[in-house]
C-alpha cells in the first residue's frame, strides 16, 4: 500500500477553490474511475484499490491518496500527474 500526500496554496476565494478541486476530482474520476462525494469542504473519493480525500483550506489545499498494491507500483507517477494538475488549477500556471 502506498500514500500519497500534497499540499498546494492557493489564493483562490472559496467558491473557485471548490471549482479548481472538482476539476481535480473530476480527472481522478476519469483516470480511476473514483466516486466522488463532497463532505463540507472535504471531496471524499472511493473505489477498490483507491481511496482519499481533497480538504480545501483558506490557503492551502491538502491531498491524501492511499494506494492498493495494484496501483502501488505506479505511485509516483500519479503523485506527479496529479501534483501537476493541482498546481495547474489552483495556481494558473
Amino acid at each position: 500500500m502506498a500514500d500519497i500526500n500534497i499540499v498546494q496554496a492557493h489564493h483562490l476565494a472559496p467558491e473557485a477553490a471548490r471549482a479548481a478541486a472538482q476539476q481535480v476530482a473530476d480527472k481522478l474520476a476519469e483516470q480511476f474511475d473514483l466516486e466522488c462525494v463532497w463532505d463540507g469542504d472535504v471531496l471524499r473519493f472511493e473505489r477498490s484499490g483507491v481511496s482519499g480525500s481533497l480538504s480545501l483550506l483558506q490557503e492551502e489545499a491538502r491531498l491524501h491518496i492511499e494506494l492498493g498494491f495494484l496501483f502501488g507500483a505506479f505511485a509516483s507517477q500519479i503523485e506527479a500527474k496529479v501534483a501537476d494538475k493541482m498546481r495547474r488549477v489552483f495556481t494558473g500556471a
